[in-house]
């Protein structure tokens, strides 16, 4: 399966039902009075996190997500039937943001749910309009459009551990030794070209997931190479496991090299917990291996442990795989007890939905504003009833009166939510 972690989608959840305008009609039985039932609502468009899913590859031939339509309504009152909801499984670590770029949600959980887009509510039918005053009416609302989103969708792999390294530093090797992993092998670089996940079982009741992102080279984080399109998936890791080949004429280069590439790319994945690893110690002499060990031991931090490892001859591995679990349960020990509000989602305001403006373009006066175009948008424009309700509803909201001080007169058009009517 092709390894997809950037798509753009159009979700469009479904429109409500138009209510029904009717009245009953049954023998025997005068003058009976309006009967028309609500429209349904529109179904919503849901994204389900799942483990299921490890790539968007599914959206890049549908990239457009439509959700199920409500009913009309119907005479005696019958309400239409509700649209379907759409729910959509992604991966966790699905990041999905507007095209203005905002985070609508960031589905880190299994099983978590996020509505991306809503549907439209259904139109009352003109039973629900009967009053002291009306007792007749003859219109009924349309239903309202669902929501239509330009979504991103961004995965960024949630793994305990990150394998970090220049190519051929042997983290393909190494997942496959120590997990289920079976990445592809090969002894020349960009071997691996997409990120792989391993499990690594430590007992019945505990495992730790690796991701073995492909190798970086000095100047990945600005485009060079692959190492930019996957720095991504380490920036949720608890642990980066960095390998350096052991065989490399200059470690210590190797090891700058990495350590400015994820600095330069984001300044915190430098900063994050490393376990460093020299790997192929089985094709080096034992006084080379410890002369490139002191040189090493030199430019790291003074916190930090270095492993000597061969993946081929399973030498040290045992040793290296629980401190990365130690580290990992630390790491993650810590996240815990971070403050809820630093963790918390950024939430978007949403403007007072009360407020209205009035503008002019040459003898055309434009109404808009969340809440008046919601009843606008439900209006039949062809309905003379329904275009009377309309303008009570502006004249109690005051903009009647914003409209009169602006110039309108009689007969002045008004333009709202796509509709006209006369002032």
């Amino acid at each position: 399966m092709k390894f997809i972690d950037h798509v753009t989608i159009l979700a469009t959840a479904g429109d409500g039902g138009n209510g029904r305008t009717s009245f009953r009609h049954e023998k025997y039985i005068d003058k009976g009075g309006p009967d028309g039932g609500d429209g349904g609502n529109g179904g919503d468009i849901v994204f389900v996190a799942s483990r299921n899913q490890n790539t968007l590859v599914s959206f890049r031939y549908h990239r457009e997500l439509v959700a199920e339509a409500g009913g009309a309504g119907d005479k005696v009152r019958r309400h239409g039937r509700s649209g379907k909801n759409l729910r959509v499984p992604v991966p966790v670590g699905t990041i999905v943001t507007n095209a203005e770029g905002q985070t609508l949600t960031d589905l880190v959980v299994d099983g978590q749910e996020a509505i991306v887009a809503h549907g439209g509510r259904g139109g009352f039918g003109n039973a629900h309009f009967v009053s002291s005053v009306r007792q007749a009416p003859k219109f009924a609302e349309k239903g309202e459009a669902g929501q239509s989103l330009e979504l991103n969708l961004e995965l960024k792999i949630i793994a305990d551990v990150g394998l970090v390294g220049l190519p051929n530093a042997g983290k393909s090797t190494l997942l496959s030794v120590i997990s289920n992993a079976r990445p592809e092998i090969a002894d020349y670089p960009f071997t691996t070209l997409t990120p792989n996940l391993g499990v690594v079982d430590y007992d019945k009741e505990s495992s730790l997931l690796f991701a073995d992102i492909p190798g970086l080279i000095e100047g990945a984080a600005e485009g060079k190479g692959l190492g930019d399109e996957f720095l991504r998936h380490v920036e949720r890791t608890a642990v980066l496991l960095h390998l350096i080949d052991v065989t490399s004429e200059d470690v210590v280069a190797d090891y700058e090299t990495i350590q400015n590439e994820l600095k330069t790319y984001k300044s915190n994945l430098a900063e994050k917990k490393q376990v460093v690893v020299f790997s192929k110690i089985d094709l080096i002499l034992p006084e080379e291996l410890a002369l490139k060990r002191a040189a090493m031991e030199k430019v790291l931090p003074k916190d930090a442990q270095l492993f000597a490892i061969s993946s081929q001859a399973h030498e040290n591995l045992k040793p290296l795989l629980n401190e990365v679990r130690k580290q990992v349960l630390t790491e993650r020990a810590h996240q815990a007890e971070i403050a809820p509000e630093e963790k918390a989602m950024p939430i978007l305001r949403l403007k007072d939905q009360s407020s209205w403006r009035v503008s002019r373009e040459g003898d055309v006066f434009i109404v808009s504003g969340s809440k008046i175009e919601r009843f606008a948008v439900r209006t039949d424009f062809d309905n003379d009833e329904a275009v009377h309700r309309l303008k009570v509803i502006m004249r109690k909201q005051g903009i009647m009166h914003e409209l009169r001080k602006q110039g309108a007169e009689q007969g002045s058009t008004i333009r709202i939510a796509g509709g006209t009517i006369e002032f």
